[in-house]
């Protein structure tokens, strides 16, 4: 037990995660920062320990949040897993000196204390939805090292000329990825329709279709704009002096689903249902990207009105969608 706080107070928690061990901070209590092993029994035996209802908050970390998240979710705390840039900017704006396990553990606690009412709380997502959500980041690290090899080999004329050889096994790979991809997608419960309404889009292909499905079924009660900023789609206004009017994407979801519905934009502006939503873009003045990027959100907007009508793509009906 914390020597300043007792077992009828609400803790805010604050879990700096590494792989094999958890730093875990009480807010308020000056008496230091915890540390223990990041495996089941060692995270059990410390929860007995909290308080129920108190809140505990960690950063995104890829995986090894996720046991410590759902064991705290099971045992009925409040679980917040924050975006990692968003702590780094509170530290820096609070005027963290320096940088460690133990003082991460304290700022996160400071900021789930201060920030708790504004954050969304974490929920388990099922095992299907999970395993295909895993395969998926997965992917992204291989297609991110595929193109790490093209550019770094592909700048020697030697290196270069080996560049099919060392591609061919990854290729291999990421065809048996998407393959466990689309059988975990279609095993999931209802995702068979739900699949075929998100893929009815133009443009909107398997992978991305896998993609979208597991980002729908965790903010199916959403709205369409809550939705679109998960993805970081979503235009944010960057109004200051003499400047008005410039907008920058917020980019805080995740960077693989923003490539793949980029390239699934790309495929739609080829197409007779988008193109002329993709031309007007352009006869505006926007930069092909910027074209594409407002492409890419309206197929977000129709593919999430389809997942949850279980209807499919309607090319008379998809103008009444606003494009934002």
């Amino acid at each position: 037990m914390h020597p300043r706080l007792t077992s009828q107070t609400i803790w805010h928690l604050g879990a700096d995660v590494a792989s094999t061990h958890l730093d875990i901070a009480v807010h308020g209590d000056k008496a230091g920062v915890r540390r223990i092993a990041n495996n089941a029994p060692a995270i059990a035996q410390w929860l007995a320990q909290v308080p129920p209802g108190s809140c505990l908050a960690m950063e995104s970390t890829g995986r090894y949040h996720l046991l410590l998240a759902r064991l705290a979710h099971a045992q009925g705390l409040q679980v917040h897993v924050l975006n990692p840039r968003d702590v780094s900017h509170y530290a820096r704006g609070v005027g963290q000196r320096g940088k460690t396990d133990r003082l991460d553990a304290q700022v996160i606690a400071r900021y789930l204390a201060h920030e708790h009412a504004q954050l969304r709380s974490w929920q388990p997502v099922p095992p299907a939805l999970a395993e295909l959500d895993s395969l998926l980041r997965r992917r992204a690290a291989l297609v991110r090292h595929q193109g790490a090899l093209r550019q770094s080999m592909g700048e020697d004329p030697v290196t270069r000329a080996l560049l099919p050889q060392v591609m061919l096994p990854l290729t291999q790979v990421l065809q048996t990825l998407d393959k466990r991809i689309a059988q975990v997608a279609q095993g999931i419960q209802g995702a068979q329709q739900a699949l075929g309404s998100i893929t009815s889009v133009p443009g909107v292909g398997a992978l991305s279709g896998a993609a979208l499905l597991v980002l729908f079924t965790r903010l199916a009660q959403a709205s369409a704009d809550a939705v679109v900023a998960f993805t970081g789609l979503d235009p944010r206004p960057m109004d200051s002096g003499h400047k008005r009017g410039v907008r920058r994407l917020s980019k805080r979801g995740p960077a693989e689903l923003r490539r793949l519905m980029f390239n699934a934009a790309m495929s739609a502006s080829r197409t007779a249902a988008w193109r002329e939503v993709y031309a007007r873009e352009i006869a505006k003045g926007l930069p092909r990207t910027a074209a594409l990027v407002v492409l890419a959100r309206k197929l977000v907007r129709v593919a999430f009105s389809l997942f949850k009508n279980r209807a499919t793509f309607d090319p008379t009906l998809h103008q009444a969608v606003k494009i934002a």
